[in-house]
């Protein structure tokens, strides 16, 4: 019997190609690796022929295997890939020497490593990253403290509904408390002013300003009497004289 299939790892929307063996350090494939980590496929490609580094050209090998795996092996729309990873790791190291002085060895070290490059497609991609967003992001509790604010609004209106019908009622009470004094007033002025004791004291008050009035009058009146009577006792004369 045979083994069981290996689950797929990638998604439907992704393809990957390794390379296995190259003749360079992890660290220097790695400068080469972030040249193109997030561009289109055709970028990348074209980032890869132009770099001046020597591995540039056996990545763009790998680069090119990833986008045929993509359009033959899933389908996949090649003017849509992106590089969404690629990652460096270490493979074998050969170990040499060298002679020294005084008959002794320097020990040589010449590193292989590997890199693995996916493609995917944009729009997958994009989508991913929304999920993933909506995901990491709390439930946010929006309609409840809709109500709550609702609530909180209805019962101020309410309060402030009530306390302008306090207003009112205090208003419309005010005035009939102030008018029942004044009346009162006006009754007690009207009942002192028909008191006979109070007329006798108009009247008297009334006699004797007319009396003053008369006096007065005739202080005045005597001496314009006494001058009009001197005006009509001289005459004068034709010539200017004065005649009796």
């Amino acid at each position: 019997m045979g083994k069981p299939a290996h689950p797929r790892v990638l998604s439907e929307s992704q393809a990957r190609a390794v390379g296995r063996n190259i003749r360079v350090s992890p660290r220097k494939l790695n400068l080469v690796a972030e040249s193109i980590r997030g561009k289109s496929a055709e970028n990348a490609l074209a980032t890869l022929t132009f770099t001046r580094k020597r591995i540039a050209q056996d990545m763009k090998k790998i680069l090119q295997s990833a986008i045929a795996n993509a359009e033959n092996n899933h389908d996949l729309d090649v003017d849509d890939l992106i590089v969404s990873e690629a990652f460096v790791g270490k493979n074998l190291t050969m170990k040499r020497f060298r002679a020294r002085a005084r008959g002794r060895a320097a020990r040589i070290e010449k590193p292989f490593s590997q890199i693995t490059i996916v493609v995917e497609e944009k729009g997958a991609l994009e989508s991913a990253k929304k999920k993933e967003k909506a995901a990491k992001e709390p439930a946010k509790p929006a309609p409840k403290k809709a109500k709550a604010s609702k609530d909180q609004g209805s019962e101020v209106k309410k309060s402030t509904a009530a306390g302008k019908k306090t207003e009112d009622k205090a208003k419309a009470e005010k005035p009939a408390a102030k008018k029942t004094p004044k009346k009162r007033a006006t009754s007690e002025r009207a009942a002192k002013k028909d008191s006979p004791a109070k007329k006798k004291a108009v009247k008297k008050a009334s006699s004797e300003k007319a009396a003053a009035k008369k006096t007065d009058a005739k202080a005045k009146s005597a001496p314009k009497a006494k001058a009009k009577k001197s005006q009509s006792g001289t005459k004068k004369s034709a010539k200017g004289k004065e005649t009796k």
